[in-house]
């Protein structure tokens, strides 16, 4: 098995969340004693959260390299960012390693694809929906249109992460205004909801909307996994 380098630390809980996905699947496909041979380089969210309030994407960009060349120093095979605002740093990473780097909007319009969906609802920070590198994957390379909910809604979206999800808050009330974002995105012709932020799925299931929703955090690992496995 390859080894897999996972950038973490924004947030530790969804970091928290690849870690177990990646050690419970690899247990699943081999057996035994088998868990996953990976490695991760964390970061300080406080750090990183001043520098996208400071809209600073030049340090953003320094800082992700970095982590990034540290985990092909320490041997990675793989490199994966768990996060995805923080893809908008995505040529400052590739620029700076020699190793494979496993964009996690490329994994969640794969699995769109494969479920013949081609317009989806975007849920994320306001950086993910308000910006144009996930909507420009998914429609060049899948020919998938991307709606994003209105201004309100899409401050909403951002507190709740920013406020309750990072610091691990699950409040039922936050799980209702989402579900009723995403269910009324079906009137614009959404078919399904990218859960566009690695802490959305601790608030959001499959089960409590009416459309699929796409976990990118389970999306984003699998992929690795299958990587560093073949």
């Amino acid at each position: 098995m390859k080894k897999i380098g996972l950038i973490g630390g924004m947030s530790w809980e969804s970091s928290l969340v690849y870690y177990k996905y990646l050690n419970e699947r690899t247990k699943e496909l081999l057996g035994g004693f088998h868990s996953c041979n990976c490695i991760m380089e964390s970061v300080d969210f406080a750090e990183i959260e001043v520098l996208q309030s400071k809209d600073d994407w030049n340090a953003l960009d320094k800082t992700m390299a970095r982590a990034a060349k540290n985990l092909e120093n320490a041997n990675a095979d793989l490199v994966i960012l768990c996060t995805n605002t923080m893809h908008l740093c995505e040529d400052a990473i590739r620029d700076s390693i020699s190793l494979p780097f496993i964009h996690i909007a490329q994994a969640t319009g794969e699995a769109i694809q494969k479920q013949g969906l081609t317009k989806v609802l975007l849920l994320g920070t306001r950086f993910t929906m308000e910006k144009d590198f996930y909507r420009k994957t998914l429609l060049d390379d899948f020919g998938i249109e991307v709606l994003i909910p209105n201004a309100e809604d899409r401050t909403l979206i951002h507190n709740t992460i920013y406020n309750e999800l990072i610091q691990g808050n699950i409040l039922e009330a936050s799980k209702n205004a989402f579900k009723d974002i995403i269910n009324s995105s079906i009137e614009n012709g959404a078919q399904g909801a990218i859960l566009g932020c690695t802490e959305i799925p601790l608030l959001i299931k499959s089960h409590d909307v009416e459309i699929p929703v796409f976990n990118t955090t389970e999306l984003h690992a699998e992929t690795a996994l299958q990587m560093a496995l073949h």
